[in-house]
């Protein structure tokens, strides 16, 4: 702003808060009806009753996941209620039998609104019908990490 006039800097920074306002004034009707975030819209689950209440699940999903990955992978129990490929058969989208893919699918609906890293499907199969070990042995073939 060299060669302005102090009424003309004035004028350039009341045009650049006025912009400013006018942005934030445009984002915040969307939001600020319910005086919540919006939660996000997911799938619904394909099967009956979870092995929690939903509430119970939101808070300690992921306490549950790693107790039943120290009982399968210590003590070689599979099959439980709480395991990985159970959630998935259960919650995975009908439009495309995956977790992942869109924040519509259950996993990454959730994790994308909580901002939290998604990273059991480095490994694991994030689509229903294949098992775990299918999936780490041909992520493995293909050369991807196990």
């Amino acid at each position: 702003m060299i060669g302005m006039t102090s009424a003309g800097k004035r004028a350039g920074r009341l045009a650049v808060l006025m912009i400013g306002l006018g942005l934030v004034a445009a984002v915040l009707p969307a939001s600020a009806g319910s005086g919540r975030t919006p939660q996000p819209q997911v799938d619904a689950a394909r099967g009956g009753a979870c092995v929690l209440p939903p509430e119970q699940m939101r808070r300690q999903h992921m306490d549950l996941l790693k107790h039943q990955r120290k009982v399968t992978v210590h003590e070689g129990v599979r099959g439980a209620p709480a395991s990985l490929v159970g959630c998935i058969d259960c919650h995975a989208s009908r439009s495309n039998d995956s977790v992942l893919g869109s924040s519509q699918n259950f996993c990454q609906g959730c994790h994308s609104y909580a901002a939290v890293k998604l990273d059991c499907f480095e490994c694991h199969n994030p689509r229903t019908g294949q098992t775990a070990a299918s999936a780490a042995a041909s992520a493995a073939s293909a050369g991807a990490k196990p």
